[in-house]
């Protein structure tokens, strides 16, 4: 279901220096004639992780300490998107290697966010021990970035105009570029292929495919008016745009369709008709319902990551 995912951290916590400058004495409003800037996040222990951010809703204790990995380094980017200062992270190794890097795009789920860098770096890990540097853009009006989220309008762009700072982020392979989305995420990486987003392959996870029945009632339909000022001059713009349902035959990439049979906030139902649609255009599809499965497959995390890797290995280019 959509939801706000408001920051509940107090301001004090969110104050407290998580980051290091990889520039020393560099500074963002120094840097605007720069087209990307990097800090470098330094790892707190478990501890404090858990003191800052909601990293143990994600991961346990072990998880975190082993994604805490030396040979690997966690930033935070800083990109231009129409005009606008907005910001992803970035998992890599931290040394330069003979061979470049697929790259897996990770789209995150929910509206508004602050850091939530630490809560994603167990997964950032287990792909990058699979051989993927991992980016992660985070849409304007999160943990920072100008301008406002739209909920899949021009923060698509945000998503879009990625592509153009992999070439600068050093040893990745812009060959074999994927696309992986939870729930909102995965709304936008549907709408990404449909406008050319050069991907090899996308796996979704817990995607809404049909905004219409989310917001036809309930939590759903008074989120959508918050989200969307305007929402009922505009409902079928609005739902139209960020529908895979309504437009199946614009999304020529191969897909991982993943979803848990438990998801309680999009219906899985919702998975498998968009799966119907793409069986009749021969598209070429993946679909996976994960028993017992929740919204973002927490408790399946493991086998969900591994699945989405084994599926964009089969699509790489050599």
């Amino acid at each position: 279901m959509l939801r706000l995912g408001e920051d509940r951290m107090p301001l004090a916590r969110k104050l407290l220096p998580l980051l290091l400058l990889t520039l020393a004495g560099a500074a963002w409003a120094r840097q605007e004639r720069e087209a990307v800037e990097r800090r470098e996040y330094a790892f707190p222990g478990w501890e404090d992780a858990v003191k800052l951010t909601d990293v143990e809703k994600y991961s346990t204790k072990d998880e975190y300490i082993a994604a805490c990995d030396s040979r690997y380094a966690l930033e935070k980017v800083r990109y231009r998107s129409d005009g606008l200062a907005v910001i992803a992270y970035f998992y890599r190794p931290r040394k330069t290697e003979e061979t470049k890097r697929p790259v897996i795009v990770f789209n995150r789920g929910s509206y508004i966010k602050g850091d939530i860098a630490l809560e994603l770096l167990p997964m950032f890990h287990r792909l990058a021990e699979a051989g993927f540097a991992v980016v992660a853009p985070m849409y304007r009006g999160s943990d920072g970035g100008e301008g406002r989220d739209e909920m899949g309008g021009s923060d698509l762009n945000d998503l879009l105009n990625i592509m153009p700072v992999l070439s600068q982020l050093g040893s990745l392979d812009t060959r074999n570029v994927f696309l992986y989305g939870e729930s909102r995420g995965g709304m936008m990486v549907f709408q990404a292929i449909r406008d050319g987003f050069p991907a090899r392959a996308a796996a979704t996870v817990g995607a809404f495919t049909d905004l219409g029945e989310i917001t036809s009632s309930g939590p759903g339909a008074a989120t959508a008016k918050q989200i969307f000022p305007d929402f009922e001059e505009r409902r079928e713009e609005i739902i139209s745009r960020r529908s895979a349902l309504r437009w199946p035959e614009r999304l020529g990439i191969p897909l991982l369709l993943m979803h848990g049979s438990a998801d309680r906030d999009v219906p899985p139902s919702q998975t498998l008709q968009l799966a119907a649609q793409l069986a009749k255009t021969q598209k070429e599809f993946g679909v996976f319902v994960f028993p017992g499965g929740d919204h973002r497959l927490q408790q399946r995390r493991v086998e969900r990551d591994r699945q989405a890797v084994e599926f964009f290995r089969r699509h790489m280019i050599k």
